[in-house]
């Protein structure tokens, strides 16, 4: 397949380079260049710039964004809010066949505010009952912050286009990701993400069938003490985490 993907050069789109680059011809859309793959060079907040990008593609892997609340509103409006229309509008004029949007697990992080959550989230472990009811992905979304707040934003703008398109959108709701590879801190082994995992996430929603038009689903690692319900993931796409916080976690 040919793929596009945004943000190639983030964490994340490297891991998913290294993975996709396999099987797949890859083209990045980047601001700037990706070494060992041909780029397309502009900022998605520019929807002219990007537009050609587009054509010829079988599949877009949208990856790029302001991650956190450490970005004034307008860096995150003008990559998250609009540089997200931008990729899905481009898409569906050149007639890509699916898009994959890395969502986060920030649409559901205000979840962390109650308990159990909190318990889990803070390693106050001893508070916790026997089980908690998991956050499913069909319970109302609970942005933490702006920026969990642009990417619900996406996830419904994922089903809009999804209704009056024929694009098909899968909106990937990533776990914590970092350099390490490792969760460091309580919260982290909540709510952690392998570089492994997130990349077989975004491989299988590539791959899922053409009958999934939209769907939404968490991708974090298999953590004792995660939250987020990963049955949806696996029944509909056959996500399966083969990495756990507890095997990797230290202080």
């Amino acid at each position: 397949m040919k793929i596009l993907v945004t943000g190639l050069g983030g964490l994340i789109g490297s891991a998913v380079h290294t993975k996709l680059s396999v099987d797949h011809e890859l083209t990045a859309l980047n601001r700037s260049r990706v070494e060992g793959v041909a780029t397309h060079q502009a900022d998605i907040a520019d929807f002219e710039a990007i537009r050609s990008a587009f054509e010829g593609q079988d599949a877009v892997v949208h990856l790029a964004a302001k991650a956190g609340e450490n970005y004034p509103w307008e860096a995150l409006r003008d990559t998250n809010v609009e540089g997200t229309r931008n990729v899905f509008q481009a898409a569906v004029d050149a007639g890509v066949k699916r898009v994959v949007f890395a969502s986060s697990g920030a649409t559901v992080a205000g979840w962390e505010h109650d308990e159990p959550y909190r318990s889990l989230v803070s390693g106050d472990y001893a508070r916790l009952p026997e089980t908690w009811p998991m956050i499913a992905v069909d319970l109302p979304p609970r942005p933490r912050g702006i920026y969990g707040s642009t990417k619900v934003w996406g996830e419904a703008l994922a089903g809009h286009f999804a209704d009056t398109t024929p694009t098909s959108f899968l909106s990937i709701r990533i776990g914590f990701v970092n350099a390490e590879d490792r969760p460091t801190n309580p919260r982290q082994r909540s709510v952690w993400c392998s570089q492994r995992d997130v990349v077989n996430a975004v491989a299988l929603a590539i791959d899922a069938p053409a009958s999934i038009r939209c769907e939404t689903f968490f991708a974090n690692s298999r953590n004792r003490y995660g939250y987020r319900d990963l049955t949806r993931g696996k029944a509909r796409l056959g996500y399966a985490p083969m990495d756990a916080a507890e095997d990797r976690f230290s202080v």
